[in-house]
């Protein structure tokens, strides 16, 4: 019972950082009907820096946090500005296209800025671990939890009662209506990329401090579009919820089934979950079917 505990006390704390990144997926999806797969990169990114503003440049950890969060918000509205706005009335393939572009650019200059070996983080958070009841939990897991969850509660204020976050969710429910309104599109869409990077570098700054920093971290991308699938591509709700399922689901196959099935379970079981999902609801927990007309 106390490995079961420890196993699922990780996958929650690992399926909140991933519900926090999925959040972006949902943003940009709800923004403009495209997947943006340069997500990963984000989340590397954001780790890098805030890794070099620390251990380089000696500047605190709360400020360099903070100096993050402010860098990858700048970048993710620039990659808008330049890479997307021109593909406003594209067609929907040729922006996810562009996201697998601008993926392979912003993984090679991070490979060219900051190489391809592991680098860990100075001991930020205490090292000394906190045992419940027989579980032991180490703090950075606990200091990770409470930061994500103090972050969804508020972007999920901020949605659903800010002028702008109204305004966001105009855009996504129908944009001539918000134009008619006087809602700028293009000022929504930059902003909707900004908080969807700046969202990524806080995934990436505390999974860094978990498992330290490398290329690889890049593929989180690819590990949250099943959150996002399970949850409903257009569902904040959806992507918090399937953030915390995915996670536990991982911990307990990597725990229970690894042994026995041999390596690689962990990485195909949220996959597995989706398809299963998808076979009794198409559009995933909490996505809304539409009806096109031909």
């Amino acid at each position: 019972m106390t490995f079961f505990l420890q196993m699922l006390i990780t996958g929650i704390v690992v399926g909140s950082i991933y519900a926090l990144v999925a959040l972006g997926f949902v943003l940009i999806y709800k923004a403009s009907d495209a997947l943006n797969l340069a997500n990963g990169e984000f989340v590397l990114i954001g780790s890098y820096i805030c890794l070099t503003l620390v251990a380089v440049y000696q500047i605190p950890f709360f400020i360099a946090f903070l100096l993050t969060l402010a860098f990858n918000a700048v970048l993710g509205m620039a990659v808008e500005r330049v890479v997307l706005r021109p593909l406003i009335n594209a067609p929907v393939i040729s922006v996810i296209m562009a996201t697998i572009g601008l993926s392979s650019l912003l993984g090679g200059i991070v490979h060219m800025i900051w190489g391809h070996q592991t680098k860990s983080y100075p001991s930020i958070f205490p090292t000394a671990p906190i045992e419940i009841g027989g579980i032991i939990i180490s703090p950075v897991y606990l200091w990770s939890f409470i930061i994500v969850m103090i972050l969804l509660v508020a972007f999920t204020i901020f949605f659903k009662y800010s002028k702008m976050g109204l305004a966001m969710r105009a855009v996504a429910d129908d944009q001539m209506a918000a134009l008619s309104m006087g809602i700028s599109v293009k000022s929504v869409y930059g902003i909707t990329w900004g908080i969807a990077a700046l969202v990524a570098s806080v995934g990436g700054v505390l999974l860094g401090n978990i498992n330290g920093v490398d290329a690889s971290m890049a593929m989180i991308g690819l590990t949250v579009l099943p959150v996002v699938i399970l949850g409903g591509l257009d569902s904040i709700p959806g992507a918090i919820i399937g953030g915390f399922i995915i996670g536990i689901s991982q911990n307990l196959a990597a725990g229970y089934l690894q042994p026995i099935l041999g390596g690689g379970i962990k990485e195909v079981i949220p996959f597995i979950i989706v398809i299963i999902i998808l076979m009794l609801k198409p559009h995933g927990l909490f996505g809304k079917g539409g009806i096109e007309r031909v």
